[in-house]
């Protein structure tokens, strides 16, 4: 989360980069669930997808995979017509976590996001134990970040042109 919360500090004016905070309210995944009424977590995460313009995700790998409370937050979203053609943007924190990122690159593309490869990237942190505040200031990594950004909002504005 410390990328993403990084994201938001650097973000340009004008760009409002939101949270998602409820991965922990969301009811395990259940095919059987996926009817109205949704459960009111469910309904509240496919408000928030369908409100933003764009996505920027960032998991860790565990196992050599994408994290279970990201993949049950994306098992949600199949079924309804929010996340289609949504932009993404994959931030990988990790030059080692290949595993994952390919997981939840081909997850994506299997539920029709749009991804943004040019503001995909991945942040050199192996070793480094830094807050959003460390991320922002450090030098390289917030370059990477804020070009992220820029381009991000650029294929945005693009796709909505």
């Amino acid at each position: 989360m410390s990328a993403l919360k990084a994201a938001a500090l650097l973000a340009p004016e004008g760009v409002d980069v939101v949270l998602y905070e409820g991965l922990d309210g969301l009811p395990h995944f259940n095919p059987d669930l996926d009817v109205e009424p949704l459960p009111a977590a469910v309904q509240a995460l496919r408000r928030a997808i369908e409100a933003s313009d764009g996505l920027m995700i960032c998991s860790p790998e565990y196992a050599r995979g994408v994290a279970g409370s990201l993949k049950n937050a994306l098992d949600w979203l199949v079924s309804g017509f929010e996340f289609p053609e949504k932009p993404v943007a994959v931030i990988n924190t990790s030059q080692r976590s290949v595993h994952a990122d390919a997981s939840l690159r081909l997850t994506l593309t299997t539920m029709s996001a749009r991804l943004v490869e040019e503001a995909s990237i991945t942040l050199p942190m192996n070793g480094r134990s830094l807050d959003a505040d460390g991320i922002a200031s450090d030098p390289d990594l917030s370059a990477r970040l804020r070009s992220a950004l820029v381009d991000f909002v650029s294929a945005i504005r693009t796709k909505s042109d």
